[in-house]
């Protein structure tokens, strides 16, 4: 028996409700990770947007990437969040398609923000010379304008195909967000077209970025390896460093995921490798960009510091209301 998408109103979002015993122990983990990944990337984002030395393409980028993260994260935790403490695990039709539909649009946008920086990296170490005019505002701008805008026509077409299919009596999705896997996984009959526009969705907006990347880094290391003095190499090599963790962790776990064919889908294993793409660089990304870079450090320094004494004088001025308060009038 089957049930066309058009009868269905709602899913129902498992999660970790097989394991009930632990939701208690996820909620307190995935809330601080939350709490922490939006710390982080805020002071990333005003550090970066406020601080006169960090104005350079580079940072610009970074600054984008933050703000990314924070949407990116936003999309699919508070679900997840809600449904580890409620016994409502429903999810509406349309929120469901909205879910996925910006969960895809801000991770395609990551990925290219990733190639810009990368491309950023290739200009700044393999033509020094001509960085400022290559890569000036103007380039910055389209180039973060193309990112966010590359992967809506696919993300959105992607999404209608998913949920203009017939789904099965079943609206039980073994996931903590509506995933392509997932989803495709609850469509009655014939499912190769899907799988076709997910893999060619790889290729454009998974695959295309890691091999532009790639062709950066081997230019650059290309470049490194030509720097006479050891001095100079390890730190053409640590301005990239950064960047290159994030990439392998993104790319690493999401291309395990959707580059795989049904027939070799684990939902349970799937669910799990979702984190390390979804919720972990979001996490560690501010982490390696601030421990491993000084200009980064200094300017979080003087932030915090600027935060330290605005609140410590405002402390010392309501202690001293408070006593003003306690003298008797004469």
């Amino acid at each position: 028996m089957r049930k066309n998408q058009s009868m269905v109103n709602n899913f129902l979002l498992l999660g970790f409700s097989n394991m009930p015993g632990l939701e208690a122990l996820f909620f307190t983990v995935f809330l601080t990770i939350y709490l922490l990944t939006l710390t982080g990337n805020s002071l990333i984002f005003i550090v970066t947007l406020t601080d006169q030395t960090l104005h350079s393409p580079m940072y610009f980028f970074l600054r984008n990437l933050s703000f990314l993260e924070i949407g990116y994260t936003s999309v699919t935790i508070p679900q997840m969040l809600e449904n580890l403490l409620s016994e409502d695990k429903n999810i509406s039709f349309l929120g469901c398609a909205f879910q996925m539909s910006s969960f895809l649009i801000t991770g395609a946008a990551e990925c290219y923000i990733l190639v810009a920086m990368a491309y950023d990296r290739y200009v700044a170490i393999c033509q020094p010379l001509h960085y400022p005019f290559i890569m000036s505002s103007r380039v910055c701008y389209v180039l973060v304008a193309a990112s966010w805008l590359a992967g809506v026509p696919v993300q959105l077409g992607q999404t209608f195909l998913v949920f203009t299919s017939d789904f099965c009596d079943s609206n039980e999705i073994n996931h903590f967000f509506c995933d392509i896997p997932a989803m495709v996984n609850l469509i009655c009959g014939e499912t190769s077209i899907n799988e076709l526009v997910a893999q060619v969705e790889v290729a454009l907006l998974g695959v295309i970025p890691f091999a532009l990347i790639l062709m950066s880094y081997i230019c650059i290391a290309s470049t490194i390896l030509k720097i006479p003095s050891v001095e100079g190499r390890h730190k053409a090599f640590s301005t990239c460093s950064s960047h290159l963790m994030v990439v392998v962790l993104l790319y690493g776990s999401g291309m395990a995921v959707y580059l795989k064919p049904k027939s070799s889908h684990s939902l349970e294993m799937d669910k799990f490798l979702s984190l390390f793409y979804s919720i972990l660089p979001p996490l560690i990304n501010p982490l390696i960009y601030t421990l491993r870079n000084k200009e980064v450090k200094e300017a979080l320094g003087k932030v915090l510091f600027l935060l330290h004494l605005q609140e410590t004088n405002k402390h010392r001025k309501n202690g001293n209301n408070r006593t003003l308060g306690h003298i008797p009038a004469q």
